[in-house]
């Protein structure tokens, strides 16, 4: 709380009263530490272990809850989450995540580098588990690169026409 102050001559004699004034200079200080660590802080909250995805103009697909994510890494090592997983143990470890849900969504991801049939591999394991709604995940192409019908990217492997495959 601030007082005022007046000096000498006839109005001395007045009581000193408080100032009905708020200093938020302290407020204003604080508020903008955190913001600055809060934008420091919140790119570093997303999880995941970085996998250079392939690229598809499929559309982004709905999600009812939060997905549980497999990774395959570039060295073929598999990943549930952020932690390093051993290929047999991924079911049970998947079923422990879900909550026994055989419906609960888990997205596979795979380095664009890594042989295809490990990814099938791992695809194949999780659907045997009992697990029904397995996807796979990608990037969206850059807006840069030449559209799948020019003759320039005729070696593309994106249909001229996305398809959402049908898994079991």
């Amino acid at each position: 709380m601030g007082f005022s102050v007046q000096s000498g001559g006839r109005g001395s004699r007045r009581k000193n009263r408080p100032q009905a004034e708020i200093n938020v200079t302290p407020m204003v200080d604080v508020m903008l530490v955190l913001l600055i660590i809060f934008m420091v802080a919140a790119p570093m909250m997303t999880s995941g272990i970085n996998v250079d995805l392939p690229k598809t103009a499929a559309k982004p697909v709905n999600m009812d809850t939060k997905p549980i994510t497999v990774s395959v890494k570039e060295n073929g090592s598999v990943y549930l989450g952020d932690t390093p997983v051993e290929v047999p143990q991924l079911v049970d470890q998947l079923k422990i995540l879900a909550a026994n849900d055989p419906n609960h969504r888990i997205f596979v991801k795979g380095d664009q580098h890594i042989n295809y049939g490990r990814v099938m591999e791992i695809m194949g394991r999780i659907t045997q588990g009992g697990f029904t709604k397995v996807a796979l995940l990608a990037q969206m192409p850059d807006k840069s690169v030449p559209s799948d019908n020019s003759p320039a990217n005729s070696n593309s492997m994106l249909p001229a026409s996305p398809q959402t495959p049908h898994l079991p």
